[in-house]
This record gives structure tokens, sequence and C-alpha cells, in this order.
């Protein structure tokens, strides 16, 4: 590097980090690339986004940062590993639970060989006195045993494969906890959601929530298999990310729940939005591939809240918890409070 060129490269880094503590940005690897970038002007598309971002929000949040950072300055290389490695939890997961099922069939299926072989042998017992039927009712259950053990030792080989498959779902779990989006669904994690929701408590950002969870959700895994219960999930998350605006985010808050994060609105426009997704969500038609059976009855029950003045967090995210629950109890499918 030449003196000039260090020279200008210092001057901008003085500039950089006086940026980043004005606006509260964490202090990461890419987060310096990203300011240093802003602070030299050289992309002129990248300053607008932070500056429309500050002006809206009042803050660039960890998420937007993020977000401005793979779309202006991550090479190709780091944005093709990280869908690799998230199209690999997915699959994983998706293997695992196809195994579940297939457990699960397999459990049904000598239950019925079980109960089969109960009647067989009574009736041998109570004396069919005919010896042709009687050799083809033993030929019948001798038949009926092999079948019965090959399906034993079918059920051992799923469930050896079960437990290399959830070790490996395991540790793609590990490696997954420092990304910011659930491999699933697409959206963004549980993680992400606590470092926004704090960087907002932290400077103040007037907010509200929507908090949901879908309706009777396992009864879909029960009757449908998990392979159905996680394309709920997808489309779920899909038709919330589909509707945020104004920079709301939407999260996978924990399993069948979700959390949307709505930066400068109110209660009431954000009830009225939680009230726009109901609707939507209970037009999803799902086909079960099994049975051929078209799904139309997913359904979720909502709790909005505001945050209070110097509300903390956790009091803001028990409220919106509360209504959700309390909308489930009062029939679900619906959006509390009512005002």
């Amino acid at each position: 590097m030449s003196n000039d060129n260090f020279v200008e490269s210092t001057k901008t880094l003085k500039k950089t980090v006086p940026l980043m503590i004005k606006h509260k940005v964490p202090t990461t690897p890419t987060n310096y690339a990203l300011w240093y970038t802003y602070a030299k002007q050289q992309l002129p598309i990248l300053n607008q986004a932070i500056d429309q971002g500050i002006a809206e929000l009042g803050l660039c949040t960890p998420t937007l940062c993020d977000t401005l950072y793979q779309e202006h300055l991550a090479s190709q290389t780091d944005k093709d590993m990280a869908q690799l490695k998230q199209s690999l939890t997915a699959m994983v997961q998706e293997i695992s639970h196809s195994m579940a099922d297939t457990l699960s069939d397999t459990e049904d299926f000598q239950g019925v060989l079980t109960k089969t072989f109960g009647k067989l042998e009574t009736a041998e017992q109570d004396g069919l006195s005919l010896e042709e039927t009687m050799k083809l009712v033993r030929e019948l259950v001798r038949e009926s045993r092999q079948i019965h053990t090959s399906t034993g030792t079918f059920k051992g080989q799923l469930s050896s494969t079960q437990q290399e498959i959830s070790a490996l779902r395991q540790a793609l779990i590990e490696s997954q906890k420092e990304a910011n989006e659930d491999a699933l669904t697409g959206i963004l994690n549980r993680r992400a959601f606590d470092r926004d929701f704090q960087n907002y408590i932290q400077n103040n950002v007037p907010l509200s929530l929507i908090l949901l969870d879908i309706d009777r959700f396992k009864s879909f895994n029960d009757n449908y298999g998990h392979l159905l219960g996680d394309q709920v999930l997808k489309i779920v998350a899909r038709r919330l990310k589909e509707s945020c605006r104004d920079y709301a985010q939407a999260y996978r808050f924990g399993g069948e729940e979700f959390v949307l994060i709505l930066p400068h609105k109110m209660k009431s426009s954000a009830r009225q939005q939680a009230e726009t997704l109901r609707r939507t969500l209970e037009k999803i038609s799902v086909l079960d591939k099994k049975s051929g059976q078209r799904i139309n009855s997913v359904t979720a029950s909502f709790g909005v809240a505001e945050r209070q003045e110097n509300e903390p967090g956790e009091s803001m995210i028990n409220r919106a918890d509360a209504f959700m629950n309390q909308a489930k109890k009062l029939g679900r499918n619906r959006v509390l409070p009512l005002t």
C-alpha cells in the first residue's frame, strides 16, 4: 500500500468508528466493512439505503446491517456457503421428520398384524375341523409371522438410521446457532429477534409486537405427518414475510410461534395488520400428498402489544403472549385485544 493510500485509509477509518458509535452499531467485522464503505462513499446505493433506514427507524438495526452487507458487500462465495448451510440443515430436518413418520407407520402396521395373529390363533383353538382349511390358516399364520419379523427388522434399521440423522441434525443446529435465519422457513430466527428487539428497546424506539401461534398445529403432525407440518410452517412464514412493510420484520419465535416487530407503529395499526394476516392465513390450502386430501383448516391466534413508556422488553412480550393465549381460550382464530 502506498503512503497516499495509507493516509486515505486512515482518514476513512477515523470517520468510520465515530459513525458506528453515533448510531450504536455493534463492532463486528462485517459492520466495520459496511460502515467503512459508507464513510468512503464508494457505493452511493449503499449510502442511500443506510441513510433511508436511519431516517425512518432512527437507527441502523443489526438485521438491517446484515441485510445491506449481504446485498452490497458479501462475496458470492460467502452467499453460496450460507445458502448451502441453510439448505443442508433444512434437508436433514426434512429427512428426520420423514423417518419419524415412517417409524410411526411401521408401529401401526405391527399393531394390526399382532391383532390379526390373535384372531387367527383363536379361530384355530376353537376347532375349525376341516384339515385343508386348517392347513391354509396355519400357512397364513406362518407367512404373517414372517411379515411381522420382517417389519420388526425394518423398524430396527429405521431406528438406527434415525439416530444417525438425529446426531447429524444436532451438529448442524450447533453450527447454525450463529446464523440469523431459520433453516426450515427461511425467515429470521429467535436469535435475530432477541438482537433486534433489544436494540429497539435500548434506543427507546416506539414499536408494537404481533405474536401468533398456529392453531392445533400438533394435529397436523399427528394426523398427516411432520412433512406436512413443515409445509404449513413454510407457507405461514412466507405469508408473514410478504406482509412486512416499512422496516417491519417477521421472525420464527419457536416451534409454531411467530412474531413481528413493527417499529414506529401504534397498537391500532398493529392490530389492523394482525387482522389482515389472520384472514390471509385462514385462506391457506395445503395438499397432503400421502392421502390426496386438501387441508383448509390453517388458522392462528394473535396477541398484539404496543410498548408503553420505559416498559421493559420482557414485559411487552409477556403482554402480547397473554393476549395470544386468551385468544386461544376464546375459540382460536382471532386477534386480541379487540381495541
